[in-house]
């Protein structure tokens, strides 16, 4: 069960303001309240805290530190935490629901996480979702999706940015060079990898049938 850590404290200073999360930046006037967020996607649920900690595994005290903002939940806590609440794990970097009908993001400050080899930008950030989930996502060099294939519904798109990215899907492999996009039906068994020994980077549009499905969390491992 994971704990969460005290800070540190001198006598005669002010304890320093822990960050809401390393994995998020600046968007917009200032960053994303992921405590928050978690907060209002549980009470939405009409479900406790208490009943959220029995549901995903993590104790009382540390969900609390995260709703208030005062601990950095990993990615793997927020993947757990996803999965528990049956969303996406990028309804925790949402910061307006409303009923919008355009959504123009600047560059530099749309919603990022990071996952263990690489980071993903939100470019829907800002509108319900339905149909469709649009990435930016950045590879390290080597990265890959791991040994197991990917499945799931609906299709995928992928259209290369920067260096070279490889998809296995089902028995093929395609390598993707910047300007290439690759479109497949998502059910088939796939694979990604940077082929790159510097960091890649794609747009990717998962486009799951059912909106239970979470094709995200499959894509991108938990940090060990």
């Amino acid at each position: 069960m994971e704990q969460a850590s005290s800070p540190k404290t001198n006598p005669g200073r002010k304890p320093r303001k822990t960050a809401v999360s390393p994995f998020v930046n600046a968007i917009a006037s200032g960053e994303i309240n992921v405590g928050g967020r978690l907060r209002e996607v549980r009470t939405n649920l009409g479900l406790s805290i208490r009943a959220l900690s029995e549901m995903s595994g993590l104790n009382v005290n540390t969900l609390s530190l995260i709703e208030n903002g005062r601990t950095s939940p990993s990615v793997g806590t927020l993947q757990q935490l996803a999965q528990s609440l049956q969303v996406p794990v990028t309804e925790f970097f949402e910061t307006d629901h409303g009923d919008r009908k355009v959504v123009h993001q600047k560059d530099g400050k749309r919603p990022r996480a990071a996952f263990t080899h690489g980071t993903m930008e939100d470019l829907g950030a800002g509108m319900p979702r339905f149909g469709a989930e649009p990435l930016i996502v950045t590879l390290q060099p080597n990265a890959d999706s791991g040994k197991t294939p990917i499945v799931h519904t609906g299709r995928e798109f992928v259209y290369c940015l920067e260096g070279h990215v490889a998809y296995t899907v089902d028995t093929e492999t395609y390598l993707l060079e910047p300007g290439d996009s690759l479109l497949f039906e998502a059910y088939l068994p796939h694979r990604w990898k940077n082929a790159d020994g510097t960091p890649s980077r794609a747009l990717l549009v998962l486009c799951p049938l059912d909106e239970r499905d979470q094709p995200t969390e499959r894509h991108f491992r938990k940090q060990a």
